[in-house]
């Protein structure tokens, strides 16, 4: 149920506002419930308040205040910086994952500060609980199990899950929401959805980076594990873990990518069985609600698409922790995020740094 404690200061949200389907039809739902909602759109490429028309006119429609800010130069530093380093280290990053508590949320928090408002909101796919155990706020997956977005908001702490709202959580079919906003009259109602990245707008990553980033490829070679020599690459960041399709390599048979060496600047090549795990260290771990117990079963996903699959924690040292998977996990990439589940709740996140083969 959408936590709703009365008439005050606090019935006050500021709500993430990007135009599109979801954070429009967000606005929709807090206003319907009584809430004062205060829409606030963050520019993270500095494009200027022309890129926020759409958001704007999404306002008007709401009948909604409406703000614009600037996070590129705080979107630059936390992410696009990172991105760009994750790759060139031979990793895969996750910027969403890193925007949200870093450039997301902050201007919510921020904005909630400044206008003196007990909430903040987005159009994410989740719902957030206290629990009372205890008594501490944690995320639990979407209603909406094929949109569920829990998965990138493993960062979150209390500050962020004690104040947010998500609209969006109990409704089990994105049709529903385009049906609300097609009864409301909205032109944006038949919009698709996002793009999954935000700051790449077409073609490849490693192209990304050479047309935005200055970065010039520097071909190396695709080796097996041996480190024999099987031909050449056009640079690391063109490649992740699990790739077969792209290598621009024919060796008689089917290869993958099984991992990367940013020293040596190799790209490393396998059979797909070579691709599996069934044991995964990750690191900078964050556990919302605490450490899980070792006994406790849990189930992990180790990339936004993957299946959930049974696991165990199992803690190495102070904050290093291992997984556990009852079953062999194909390509866990180093770089991506690892988020454990107890059940339904997010129990906590890491970034994924080396895999045990089974």
């Amino acid at each position: 149920m959408m936590r709703h404690i009365g008439l005050g200061e606090h019935d006050k949200v500021v709500l993430g506002l990007s135009g599109g389907v979801d954070s429009t039809a967000a606005a929709l739902l807090l206003k319907q419930q009584g809430y004062r909602v205060v829409c606030l759109y963050f520019d993270v490429l500095g494009r200027g308040k022309e890129s926020a028309e759409k958001a704007r006119k999404a306002a008007r429609a709401l009948d909604l205040p409406f703000l614009y800010k600037d996070m590129s130069q705080i979107f630059e530093r936390e992410v696009l910086s990172y991105f760009e380093r994750e790759y060139l280290a031979g990793r895969t990053p996750n910027p969403c994952v890193q925007c949200n508590p870093t450039v997301k949320y902050r201007a919510l928090l921020e904005g909630a500060r400044d206008l003196s408002a007990g909430h903040i909101a987005t159009g994410h796919y989740a719902r957030v609980e206290k629990r009372k155990k205890k008594g501490l706020y944690q995320i639990r997956m979407s209603a909406n199990q094929k949109k569920d977005q829990s998965y990138v908001l493993w960062k979150l702490g209390q500050q962020e899950l004690s104040r947010v709202l998500f609209p969006l959580g109990e409704i089990r079919d994105k049709e529903e929401i385009r049906g609300l906003l097609r009864r409301e009259g909205f032109e944006n109602a038949e919009d698709k959805d996002s793009q999954e990245i935000c700051f790449v707008e077409k073609g490849n990553y490693g192209d990304f980076l050479r047309q935005n980033r200055g970065y010039l490829p520097k071909p190396g070679f695709f080796t097996d594990k041996e480190g024999n020599v099987l031909g050449s690459h056009k640079g690391i960041v063109f490649y992740t873990v699990g790739q077969r399709k792209g290598l621009g390599i024919a060796l008689g048979k089917p290869a993958f990518v099984t991992g990367i060496d940013s020293e040596k600047n190799r790209v490393i090549l396998g059979d797909n069985q070579d691709l599996f795990s069934d044991t995964i260290r990750a690191g900078s771990w964050h556990f919302p609600a605490g450490v899980p117990d070792e006994n406790t079963p849990l189930q992990g996903r180790i990339r936004y698409s993957a299946p959930l699959s049974a696991c165990r924690l199992q803690k190495e040292k102070e904050q290093s922790f291992m997984v556990k998977f009852d079953q062999p996990q194909r390509a866990p990439a180093p770089g991506q995020s690892l988020v454990l589940y107890d059940g339904e709740y997010l129990a906590g996140g890491g970034i994924i740094e080396k895999n045990c083969h089974a």
